[in-house]
């Protein structure tokens, strides 16, 4: 019988035998039974009832106890087996926990660490940093460090440092949190790797598209149908899209359809397409450079802007066809080979400079078989030992420093080489002529020998200073004459050391702050200084200063002492005689003027005393009154002529210009000579050139000219012969000639027959006043004329006077 059904006949027991007692009780005592006796029936009834309801609800508590007691140990005892076989578990399985209770200080591992490929044993095995890769292991503590705060569960695939696949399982269990290591193998492993595959390569294409989306170059995928799948930023901007996924929404194409369609093609069969053409991007045309590669799924494609890179690459081939040509023009020879040896460029210097063939040149011959032409042709240095020099020459392909290279030649030249190498591989030859230049430099070094030595000696002190003001040069000279000590100047002190000690012997500080600004001031602004100085000691010093051509200054000290003295006495010769020719003019001046008077008085009663209305005159008479007046006539034409030439000297003398006839201007002037002519038993030829035209000028002094010409003619004319007197034009001027044929004029006074009183009686009847030849040149130079004279001892004398046909336009000066 259970445990329930004895309680429940318990109580019915004793329900029932309460029951019949009271109403035994009740039946007999009913007719005596009073209200107290009632009261305490009901009392007792009742704590009865207590006693036997406490009784029941203590056997159903015993009751529940000892079942729930039972139930206790029953899963007290399974959880043990489970507890055991977990354990067991764990201990025969390669996985290890490690637990952080509440209360724990430190946490608690279960299973061996060393059974997993990797793991730590003991302690080591929570120094994540040490069989995890760092990344690894900031992850795996960033997810536990979660777990411990929040109670967030993870799950991670590990993989240690040797290689080993691990899963760590990290959750929280009740009030503690627990780890779980795991070594992966199988299937799980299989699926780990491919897990861990699949997240490295979603990272790469992360990375790779981030990195991708960045480019400025349009990047563009199409599936195996040809639609477009992704398009990266710069392809939108190209498209002018929003961004890649609008421009992959509307199939909005980057290259035109021929470009895609051959694009097509070429992916189709497997191809890569490679093009470079015009494309448009943002609106604006450009160049592009479009490689789409196919692969299993479609293709992709970028596309780099080019246009730059060919405006760059017409800008560098514009520049080196410039570089070319100018390398072409250089004097020097250039010749530049490739790092093969092979010759990429030379300049028509290098060619003219070893005398090659253009078309061996245009084949690239390397540079060895060049040297070894050159050999053959002897055009080379003389080497003992060829092929090692060739091959320290060789040597230059491998170095990084320049070298330089003197080759003495069998014809006589010098070159300078540099050889210099090129970045990109290869040499470059320079080849310069330097011959000359070391001629021009042993010419230079020995004419500044010859110059040195030729200052030394000079008389003047000289001094050059430098553009920075400083001695350059200086003679012994100058040391002797400003007293300087030699070795005061071996340092080469500046013009303002060297002025302050020159101005002791001349105290004037204007003149050496000249000097000073002179020697030591920019080039540019030096100027010339010339003066004179007085030294203490009596001596005058010329001082002149030069600038010279590469920016210093020549300084040269001239002791003029005697030249000053001789000039002053010349001087005050020379104003004695200006003097004494002014006496002269003066003295001739008033004479003339004093006799022009009489000898006018002496002429007039001399033609009235010849007059027959006068009286009448014996014939020896009349001939001693003809001698008078011609006489006296001659000597008024005398002095006529010097007021003339004073007259001119003034500079007072007017021309009374006018249109001038030659052929008039003869004839009048041969009227005044006829009877001089015909008294030396002369002829006279008059030839006027029909395109003698005439001129302006002053008739009058022209017939004077030519009566003055005609009249030294006959005095020096032989006679029986005839003077010629012709006029002509020649180069827009009117010419008279005069020609007599007389003994000529000895080469000894042909050069004085035009100064003053300078007459000569050479082949002549008798000597002239030396005043007709003076008179003609200076008339004839009022009109802006000049004279000649030709004469030849036995061949007589021509006189050529030229008229511009238009004179001059001023009085004479």
């Amino acid at each position: 019988m259970s445990e329930r059904s004895r309680l429940r006949a318990a109580s019915a027991t004793v329900f029932g035998t309460v029951a019949s007692s009271a109403s035994a009780a009740g039946a007999a005592e009913t007719p005596s039974l009073g209200a107290s006796e009632a009261a305490a029936l009901s009392l007792f009834l009742g704590a009865i009832f207590v006693a036997v309801a406490t009784s029941i609800a203590l056997l159903r508590a015993r009751r529940r106890l000892a079942t729930a007691t039972h139930e206790f140990g029953q899963r007290l005892s399974d959880a043990n087996i489970r507890l055991d076989r977990a354990e067991s578990e764990l201990a025969a399985d390669d996985r290890v926990t490690v637990t952080w209770g509440i209360a724990q200080a430190d946490p608690e591992i279960v299973g061996d660490p060393t059974r997993i490929a990797g793991l730590p044993a003991g302690r080591r095995l929570l120094a994540f940093g040490a069989w995890l890769e760092p990344t690894l292991a900031r992850a795996l503590e960033e997810r536990l460090a979660t777990l411990r705060d929040r109670g967030e569960p993870f799950r991670l695939m590990l993989r240690t440092a040797e290689g080993a696949h691990i899963e760590a399982d990290g959750r929280a269990t009740g009030a503690s949190v627990r780890l779980r290591f795991r070594d992966v193998t199988g299937e799980k492993l299989a699926n780990a790797e491919l897990e861990s595959d699949n997240a490295r390569l979603a990272a790469s294409l992360g990375r790779m598209t981030a990195l991708v989306e960045t480019l400025v170059q349009p990047v563009w995928q199409r599936d195996d149908q040809g639609r477009l799948t992704y398009a990266n930023e710069a392809y939108a901007r190209a498209v002018e899209s929003a961004d890649g996924a609008a421009a992959v929404a509307r199939a909005a194409e980057f290259l035109d359809q021929s470009d895609r369609a051959a694009a097509r093609r070429a992916i189709e069969a497997g191809h890569v397409f490679r093009k470079r053409g015009p494309a448009v991007f943002a609106g604006a045309r450009r160049i592009f450079d479009i490689v789409e590669t196919p692969s299993e799924s479609g293709s992709a494609a970028i596309a780099t802007d080019v246009s730059e890179l060919e405006d760059v690459r017409a800008d560098l081939s514009r520049q080196m066809d410039a570089h070319r040509r100018t390398l072409d023009e250089l004097a020097t020879g250039v010749a530049i080979f490739r790092k093969d040896g092979a010759l990429a460029f030379h300049n028509q210097a290098y060619r003219q400079l070893w005398a090659l063939d253009p078309a061996f040149l245009e084949g690239a011959p390397s540079d060895s078989a060049i040297l070894d032409r050159l050999r053959a042709e002897r055009k080379l240095p003389e080497e003992v030992d060829f092929r090692t020099w060739k091959a320290q020459l060789r040597e230059t392909y491998r170095s990084i420093e320049p070298r330089e290279l003197w080759w003495h030649l069998p014809d006589g030249r010098t070159l300078r080489v540099v050889i210099t190498p090129n970045p990109e591989g290869g040499v470059t030859y320079l080849f310069d002529d330097v011959t000359e230049r070391l001629a021009l430099e042993s010419r230079f070094n020995a004419l500044s020998k010859v110059q040195s030595e030729t200052i030394d000696h000079l008389s003047e002190a000289v001094a050059v200073f430098g553009s920075n003001g400083r001695l350059k040069l200086h003679n012994t000279a100058f040391e002797a004459l400003w007293k300087l000590p030699p070795d005061s100047l071996k340092d080469r002190p500046h013009a303002e050391q060297i002025l302050r000690a020159c101005g002791a012997r001349h105290p004037d500080p204007e003149l050496w702050e000249k000097l000073k600004l002179a020697l030591t001031t920019m080039p540019e602004e030096r100027r010339r200084v010339a003066a004179r100085i007085d030294l203490d000691d009596g001596e005058i010093v010329d001082v002149v200063t030069l600038p010279l051509p590469d920016g210093g200054t020549l300084a040269t000290f001239t002791n003029v002492t005697d030249s000053v003295n001789r000039e002053r006495a010349q001087r005050e010769r020379a104003e004695a005689l200006e003097t004494a020719d002014r006496l002269k003019a003066d003295f001739v001046r008033n004479v003339s003027y004093e006799l022009r008077s009489p000898l006018t008085n002496t002429i007039g009663f001399g033609q009235l005393l010849g007059d027959p209305r006068v009286g009448d005159l014996s014939p020896k008479q009349k001939e001693y009154v003809d001698h008078i007046v011609t006489s006296a006539s001659a000597v008024l034409a005398i002095i006529n002529d010097i007021l003339d030439l004073q007259t001119i000297d003034a500079g007072v003398m007017d021309l009374d210009r006018s249109t001038v006839d030659p052929r008039a201007a003869i004839e009048a002037a041969a009227e005044g000579v006829r009877d001089r002519l015909a008294e030396a038993g002369l002829g006279l030829e008059i030839d006027v050139a029909p395109d003698a035209g005439a001129f302006e000028g002053d008739a009058k002094r022209v017939r004077q000219v030519l009566f003055h010409l005609m009249s030294n003619a006959i005095r020096h004319s032989r006679p029986g012969f005839a003077v010629r007197v012709s006029a002509g034009r020649e180069n827009g001027a009117v010419t008279f000639r005069v020609a007599d044929q007389g003994a000529g004029i000895p080469a000894d006074i042909i050069d004085r027959v035009f100064d003053r009183f300078e007459g000569h009686s050479a082949g002549g009847r008798q000597r002239g006043v030396g005043l007709g030849l003076p008179l003609v040149k200076s008339i004839v130079e009022l009109h802006g004329g000049t004279v000649a004279l030709r004469s030849r001892p036995g061949e007589g004398t021509v006189v050529t006077c030229r008229f511009p046909e238009r004179g001059l336009q001023f009085k004479s000066a």
